[in-house]
């Protein structure tokens, strides 16, 4: 059987950055046992040819209703499938579905009838609000960034603003690629819906949201996109936990040195201080 990459280079080449990334997050440590999750929207890689592929498994339910995502196409890892395993063999440790018209439910097409996450309909949901706010993001991307975890073991880095300020100050880089900060959600049970719906308010006002004592959650133009705003913010954090090890607060860059950031790269002002 030809995998539905055959002779589509573009698609195939997302899934390749797709095996790509989950190689990162393995060698990164952010991606123990099946931990973490990916979705990317593919719809605009779908041909005559796959929009007529029968479902190679049972109709299975979302647990939503999202009205953005009738007849979308998206790429999803395997429940239970590990990050490490996905960076060799993408197609079999996750699968291509699409959404049915009833908006509430998903059948998969291939390769394999490999059950997507069990934090899909968390990720539709996601996917939704993005499509629903004209957002140009594609991918989603759940991980376990071992030093934001730790910083969320701490009550005042989950203060509003807090954690973000301080990874804005700790190199330059940080706040000129991830301009946006961290949202926080306090600690809810992982695959609820209470938490895909704290998640979905903080995802409107920042690209990368952290879960307390949990991990991290993404969405950018693509994977590598999460990816990069994601593994911005753990550099960050990095050097803040190295400077404490060293026995001392850091000082961070002034609020003024933070300023001159934002006007060289044109970022909003009223998010300092």
């Amino acid at each position: 059987m030809n995998s539905i990459l055959h002779n589509r280079p573009a698609l195939k080449a997302i899934i390749d950055d797709v095996a790509e990334v989950t190689g990162y997050l393995w060698q990164n440590g952010w991606a123990e046992r099946n931990g973490g999750n990916i979705t990317v929207n593919i719809t605009e890689f779908v041909d005559a040819d796959i929009a007529a592929m029968p479902a190679i498994a049972p109709v299975r339910p979302i647990g939503k209703v999202l009205p953005m995502l009738r007849g979308k196409y998206f790429y999803a890892k395997g429940t239970g499938k590990r990050m490490r395993d996905l960076a060799r063999w993408p197609m079999q440790n996750g699968a291509v579905i699409r959404i049915c018209d009833d908006c509430a439910s998903y059948e998969i097409i291939a390769d394999e009838p490999v059950i997507p996450t069990s934090e899909l309909p968390s990720h539709l949901a996601l996917q939704n609000c993005l499509l629903e706010t004209g957002s140009q993001y594609k991918a989603t991307l759940h991980t376990h960034p071992i030093e934001l975890v730790a910083m969320s073991h701490n009550e005042r880095f989950l203060r509003p603003g807090e954690l973000t300020h301080v990874l804005w100050s700790m190199i330059p880089e940080t706040l000129a690629f991830a301009p946006l900060g961290i949202g926080i959600v306090p600690y809810t049970l992982p695959g609820s819906v209470a938490l895909a719906d704290a998640t979905l308010e903080q995802i409107r006002h920042h690209d990368v949201v952290l879960w307390e004592k949990h991990g991290t959650v993404a969405v950018g133009r693509d994977i590598m996109d999460a990816f990069d705003q994601t593994d911005v913010l753990c550099k960050a954090a990095k050097i803040y936990l190295a400077a404490r090890a060293m026995g001392f607060e850091p000082q961070g860059m002034t609020d003024e040195a933070m300023q001159e950031v934002q006007q060289v790269f044109k970022l909003p002002k009223e998010r300092i201080g």
